[in-house]
Formats: C-alpha cells, structure tokens, sequence
C-alpha cells in the first residue's frame, strides 16, 4: 500500500467515524436532551515518593514528579498531563469541526506551553496562584484551506473545547476528605 493510500484510508475512517459520532449524538439528543449529560470519573491511588497510579475506566497511568519537587520522574507530572489534556482536547475537536465545516485538515499537532511559579505551590508568596499563570498553544495545521478557513476553524474549536474551557472557566469543585484509622 502506497502511502498516498494510506493516508487517505486514515483520513476517510476519520472521517466516517466523526460523522458517524456526530450523527449517533445527534439522534441520542433528539431522543431527549438528558442524555447529553456525561459524567467522567478517575481514581487515584499514591505510590512511590509523591507519584500515583490513575485510573479511568479500563485505562490507568502513571503520574509523577521530577527529582526537584521530591520525585522519582517515572512519568509525567500532573501539570504536564493537565497541558497533554489540552492539547489532545484541541485535536479532537479541531478534528470534530474541521469535518463538520468542511474544512480539510491534512496533519494537526498542538504544543502547549504552561507557565508555573512554584513561589505559590510553596507558599512562599500568597500573591502567586499555585497554578499556571500563562499557558500558550501552538497549533500547527497542515493542509490546503485559504487562512481564513483555518482562523474560522480556531474560532470554532475555541469556543466549544471542554478542557480549554476548563482552563479558561472557574469549575466549582467540592472535596470530601475521609480519614481511615490505621489501627
């Protein structure tokens, strides 16, 4: 198989999948809006010096830091995870609009960049937020689309990606802590 070939399979099996996704949730809200109502759930268990195993449904990961914030660096940090959502989240539904605009979009690949100052993490400064300060993402589009496609298609995809909107939105969270006796 040539590899023009293969691309083209990978891209009409994206392509049938997206509209079959799109069509299935269609008809799943039309049946009755209570079913676009999702619910995601993870479970994390703590191993090693700080890391921990997560779970979410059939899938687990590890999650670590590096040496400096006490560590072993067996995997990624959870901020890195948290921009690895990001950027995933914005191929999804960069992919997601493309096809439903019928803009086409031949290769995709997102950097997401996180600026972080520990001053907050340590309390060493209360002024300073724990978290990201800044994050940058750089997408990188390939294909054959006039520029203003491609800037219609951010827009698009800017305003309808969950987990920029969890970046860019206060998500209220609730925390129930449980305390086990050892004895």
């Amino acid at each position: 198989m040539s590899n023009a070939t293969s691309t083209l399979s990978v891209a009409e099996d994206r392509a049938r999948r997206l509209q079959e996704a799109g069509q299935a949730w269609s008809e799943r809200l039309a049946q009755d809006p209570a079913n676009g109502q999702l619910t995601f759930s993870t479970t994390g268990e703590g191993i090693g010096s700080v890391a921990s195993t997560i779970k979410a449904g059939k899938h687990s990961f590890q999650v670590d830091e590096p040496a400096p914030l006490a560590g072993d660096d067996i995997a990624a940090s959870p901020v890195e995870y948290a921009l690895g959502a990001l950027a995933s989240c914005q191929i999804v539904v960069y992919r997601l609009y493309a096809q439903q605009l019928g803009i086409q979009v031949d290769d995709i690949s997102i950097t997401a960049n996180g600026d972080l100052d520990v001053h907050g993490l340590f309390g060493a400064n209360d002024a300073v937020r724990p978290g990201f300060s800044d994050v940058q993402l750089e997408v990188q589009i390939t294909g054959p689309e006039a520029l203003e496609r491609y800037e219609e298609l951010q827009r698009v995809v800017d305003e309808r990606c969950p987990v920029l909107d969890i970046f860019k939105n206060p998500v209220p969270v609730q925390a129930t802590v449980t305390v086990t006796s050892a004895n």
